[in-house]
């Protein structure tokens, strides 16, 4: 018998919606209970849910931080406040309070004593207290087919006041979250921390182990954790930073494992996920291989090409620009790869069908044409007309300028002061300018600067659409006759940004006319200017684009009753879980779950600083001297699993099936790149650092075993 369109298009759709692995998902904690628990339990979890997220007893999630509002996750592992997180995370901080005579990123640091511990200025970490669902009150003067602007003012007046009413008297920081596109709200309220100190961190030749060549890459045999160390007043609340503050007293600490992992073993990760892009439609994925991957992966290399040149010959602009650096070269191979999986693995495609199946459902019912007939056709032409205009590919060039030719940067900071010289706060924002220069110029080298303005700047106008070509350009043809060089150079000599004494002598006797002309100044406005341009070329379809993805996604979600979906990451508190896998990268090849340092040995290469290891620790390998951290004889380093990830997840703690740490999360694989925007259930792994290395070298390598003895160590 003939199956009819109508029951084919119906397995279709269910196939589709049962495709939802349990290895895939961002889920909100507080609806783990709903959705998760018993699939875990299945899976081998030992815990309730009340044991992951609860706002009546002490939990899991207790232990679980947001460094810096979101920039990476970490874990308390001790009753004193004891932190842990990716050494990558810290790589800032070490890099700040390293000097040539003191480089902690080559040698490492180790607080033998806590008077030793260093105190991180502007450093915060956040504990989540609760989330909320608020969707109803956030939503509720809102109504179908309304304005999207009406719509927006009415959503952040109503989120403005639950803020007002939770934060009033509480000490606490709140914020409403937008999920599923706008279709769903929640609440987030925070504990957040300012006195935080560097307790450890081990060498680079350690937490940075593969550098750039292994990052993103398997095997990985890197040592990526530091520790760190919550203070907190003699109440035990947040406070500045005082001699007199004591190692905070968390409500929870993770217990540490030295059980290990085997393949199949159940695993979950609580973080922080910055953000991905799940819902994305093909058009939006084509836009990203044409326009903003490539604007960003040129943009990205040709900074790296200059900070390298110079942080290769002086120690002193290495440690100065070591993380800019790790930044640019982590986030270029992210693109680079991301474009690359987005293509073998014909994302694309497998989305078109999706929007295929979804323009089927609506063509089957009146109501659905009337609310979401329109939905793909809006997209192709927002999408089309966002590509005629070149406005992505303009933006992200201009962002990588202004953020990578400093000397632009800090005269935009400065410059704005020049609407302020009338106004009552003056004297304070230039003080605020004197902060800024003494950190900004500690780390500042004029000619690595100079000739990184002059590449940036030709590449600008190598690659970016006429419309937004800035005025500056003029004076480079006209005055300088198209020598890039010469410009940059009567930049540097002639503004009063080229050196901390040039500002503070300004800032001395400030005047708007001397701040008004100033040529760093003026090019960093002119690029302010085109970039007005390209976003007032967005702005103008935005309300479009936010309404179309609204309803792509509440369709969807219509489409798939039987289907739970999760949101997007957005740099909330999120559960994943799964369990210890390897996996087959390519044809021929398959790839172990574990690795051990041996690896580290085979790759040493001392020729090339990012293989480099340390002597200490080959005698420890030579001797097998590993303490209780080993499994017969062989030291465990990294492993696999099969969490779902992303950038934010930096430093996430891996909890076994009895809620104790058994590894820190800090990278993913290269062959499933295009995980933001799709989740490959055969591809897809998490690399983790296995907590017997971290215990390991905090212990034999470095000598500092008080700090193992104060964590809780379950055998």
């Amino acid at each position: 018998m003939k199956p009819t369109r109508i029951f084919v298009l119906f397995i279709l759709i269910l196939l589709r919606g049962m495709s939802l692995r349990a290895d895939e998902g961002m889920w909100l904690p507080m609806l783990v209970s709903k959705y998760n628990v018993g699939a875990m339990q299945q899976m081998g979890l030992k815990l309730s849910a009340e044991q992951i997220y609860s706002v009546n007893q002490a939990c899991i999630k207790d232990a679980i931080i947001s460094l810096d509002h979101g920039g990476c996750t970490g874990s308390i592992i001790s009753a004193k406040g004891l932190l842990i997180t990716n050494h990558h995370c810290g790589y800032d901080d070490i890099a700040g309070q390293s000097s040539v005579n003191n480089d902690f990123l080559t040698n490492g640091f180790w607080a033998m004593r806590p008077e030793e511990e260093l105190p991180l200025a502007g450093k915060t970490v956040s504990f989540l207290i609760r989330m909320e669902d608020v969707t109803a009150r956030v939503l509720a003067d809102v109504t179908a087919g309304m304005e999207e602007g009406e719509r927006g003012q009415l959503i952040q007046k109503a989120s403005d006041k639950l803020i007002e009413e939770t934060e009033t008297n509480s000490g606490y920081e709140v914020s409403v979250e937008s999920m599923f596109e706008g279709n769903e709200y929640y609440m987030f309220v925070y504990e957040t921390f300012n006195d935080i100190r560097m307790v450890a961190a081990p060498p680079s030749s350690i937490g940075k182990f593969g550098g750039d060549t292994d990052n993103w890459m398997w095997p990985r045999h890197t040592g990526d954790f530091c520790l760190l160390r919550v203070y907190s007043g003699a109440e035990g609340k947040p406070a500045e930073y005082s001699k007199n503050n004591l190692p905070y007293d968390p409500k929870y600490f993770l217990p540490v494992s030295l059980a290990g992992v085997k393949e199949g073993d159940f695993s979950m990760i609580l973080g922080y996920p910055g953000a991905t892009d799940r819902y994305l439609t093909s058009y939006g994925i084509d836009e990203k291989l044409t326009q903003s991957n490539p604007a960003d992966i040129k943009a990205k290399w040709a900074k790296m090409e200059v900070m390298k040149k110079y942080r290769d010959t002086d120690d002193a602009t290495r440690i100065a620009y070591a993380s800019d650096y790790a930044y640019l070269a982590n986030f270029w191979k992210k693109s680079l790869q991301e474009s690359k999986a987005l293509r073998r693995l014909n994302v694309s495609a497998d989305k078109k069908n999706t929007e295929d199946d979804f323009e089927n459902w609506v063509s089957l019912d009146t109501l659905r044409k009337a609310k979401y007939g329109n939905v793909i056709s809006d997209f192709k032409t927002l999408y089309k007309s966002a590509a005629d205009s070149r406005a992505n590919e303009a933006k992200v060039y201009i962002e990588e300028l202004l953020m990578g030719a400093r000397i632009l940067f800090i005269a935009f900071q400065t410059g704005e002061l020049a609407g302020r010289f009338d106004s009552a706060d003056f004297n304070e924002m230039v003080d605020l300018n004197r902060v800024r220069a003494e950190k900004f110029y500690k780390t500042f080298n004029p000619a690595l600067e100079k000739e990184l303005l002059t590449n940036m700047l030709d590449l600008y106008s190598e690659n970016v659409a006429a419309a937004y070509i800035p005025e500056c350009y003029s004076a480079i043809r006209k005055k300088f006759k198209g020598n890039t060089a010469r410009y940059v150079d009567y930049i540097f000599d002639n503004s009063i940004f080229a050196s901390k004494a040039s500002l503070d002598e300004y800032l001395d006797h400030p005047k708007k006319k001397t701040l008004e002309k100033d040529p760093a100044y003026v090019a960093a406005n002119s690029f302010i200017a085109s970039y007005m341009i390209a976003r007032l070329s967005q702005m103008i379809e935005e309300d479009k684009f936010s309404a179309a993805r609204r309803n792509y996604l509440a369709g969807l979600r219509e489409m798939n009753p039987g289907t739970v979906f999760y949101p997007d990451a957005n740099s909330t508190m999120r559960l994943t879980y799964g369990t210890v896998k390897s996996y087959k990268p390519a044809d021929g090849l398959n790839a172990d779950y574990f690795t051990t340092l041996k690896g580290v040995m085979e790759k040493e290469d001392p020729t090339n600083e990012e293989f480099i290891v340390s002597p200490k620790l080959k005698e420890l390998y030579r001797n097998k001297d590993f303490g209780p951290y080993s499994v017969n004889g062989i030291m465990p380093v990294c492993f696999l699993t099969t969490h779902d990830i992303t950038g934010g997840n930096s430093g996430s703690p891996v909890i076994n099936a009895n809620g104790e740490l058994i590894g820190l999360a800090f990278d993913g694989n290269s062959e499933a790149m295009s995980s933001d925007i799709k989740f490959d259930v055969e591809l897809q792994r998490t690399i983790c650092v296995d907590i017997r290395y971290v215990l390991f070298i905090i212990d034999k390598f470095a000598g500092a075993g008080y700090l193992v003895d104060e964590m809780k160590v379950v055998k």
